[in-house]
């Protein structure tokens, strides 16, 4: 495929030789420890990443305001940041579950409940863009618009009703995107490096080499089955050990058969078969294996985990009911009935690409959107004549 993922203002290479540990690299389970501030709203522990000078607080780029919006099956996130001398600085944050997606499975259209959840979540993002004076903002949308039938009149409803005019994106540019916002958080290593995003409504996996400044994307792929769409597709008809083993079980066929045509392109042999996963499923996992009584972004993000251990958790949670998830403080009703789809999904990855650890990034579209507008922008803005 051989994409590169551009402007990318990393200083220094990434490839076999770049060996120097980064600030949120290898960081080690072990050194995580309980609390910290709800999901929801916690705008600190921003992610930064590297920039050239251009970037420098004191200058008109650091009292720019940007924002990113991501609009998902299942969740409407936004960020609003000022880049800063070593990266950005987030001032502003929003996340919702809106289940976008929800019934889409079944009817083919989004129902009017779930367009209402999203276009409150929406209409406070909007309040927030105008309050924090954000002069460039990228709003995207993913796959429960790329299917819905009604996906058009949904994108004229929110520009009338929010003024936001949302930016339906391919798959591919999705999987761009979520790689630009990650990709810092790779493990130094030999051969190519696995990068993937479950979704509410499809999966995105994407093979990158490491060997230059930036990542290059050598392969990808995306599949329609995310925590939502798999979720309905497969639904729970017991809460007994046999319905509970049959459901997680089709679960994890029919992803593996989504996979299979990916699958036989992938490298056979050699190379650390790294992992990286930027995904709700993989967040809320990794609190799980460090019995967090609460989500802590500053604890996960950047935090590698033996694959094995998240094995177990994924089989443990899938052998359980929705009321024995539900008491996970991390999972919560909110999250107890999809979880289970994105173990199957996890596991499914692993199955196809057998590393050793897996890289847990809370962060993915929005901060590769939010990297893309603050270089272009010093590009652009760098041309003018003085």
């Amino acid at each position: 495929m051989g994409d590169h993922i551009a402007p990318s203002p990393h200083k220094g290479g990434r490839g076999k030789g770049a060996r120097k540990k980064g600030p949120n690299r290898r960081k080690s389970a072990d050194a995580a420890t309980g609390g910290g501030a709800s999901r929801d709203t916690d705008a600190n522990g921003a992610p930064k990443f590297s920039h050239d000078n251009r970037f420098a607080g004191g200058g008109w780029l650091g009292r720019t305001a940007y924002a990113a919006l991501d609009l998902g099956t299942n969740n409407c996130r936004l960020l609003i940041a000022r880049a800063s001398h070593d990266g950005f600085t987030v001032v502003d944050a929003f996340s919702r579950v809106v289940r976008l997606g929800e019934g889409l499975a079944t009817t083919g259209k989004m129902s009017e409940e779930a367009m209402d959840r999203a276009i409150e979540a929406l209409s406070v993002c909007a309040d927030k863009l105008k309050r924090r004076n954000v002069i460039l903002a990228r709003s995207v949308a993913t796959e429960a618009c790329r299917q819905a039938l009604n996906g058009t009149q949904f994108i004229e409803r929110v520009k009338q009703e929010t003024g936001i005019m949302l930016d339906v994106i391919s798959p591919k540019e999705e999987a761009r995107l979520a790689v630009m916002g990650c990709h810092a958080l790779l493990e130094p290593g030999d051969g190519p490096a696995l990068i993937f995003d479950i979704g509410g409504g499809s999966t995105e996996l994407v093979l990158v080499s490491t060997d230059g400044v930036v990542p290059e994307i050598l392969d990808w792929a995306s599949v329609p089955w995310g925590v939502v769409s798999l979720t309905e597709s497969e639904p729970l008809e017991g809460e007994d050990e046999a319905a509970l083993a049959d459901t997680y079980a089709r679960m994890r066929k029919k992803v593996s058969d989504a996979f299979a045509a990916f699958a036989a392109r992938l490298p056979a042999g050699g190379g650390d078969h790294r992992l990286l996963g930027t995904s709700g499923t993989v967040t809320t996992l990794a609190s799980v294996y460090l019995k967090l009584q609460s989500y802590d972004r500053k604890q996960i993000d950047g935090l590698h985990l033996p694959t094995e251990a998240m094995r177990e958790i994924s089989q443990t949670l899938a052998a359980l009911p929705p009321a024995g998830r539900a008491r996970f403080p991390t999972i919560g009703q909110e999250r107890s009935d999809l979880v289970v789809a994105g173990c199957a999904i996890l596991e499914a990855i692993f199955d196809i690409w057998p590393g050793e650890r897996l890289g847990v990034a809370d962060r993915g579209i929005r901060e590769g959107i939010l990297r893309a507008l603050m270089a272009s922008d010093a590009k652009r803005r760098g041309r003018r004549p003085a």
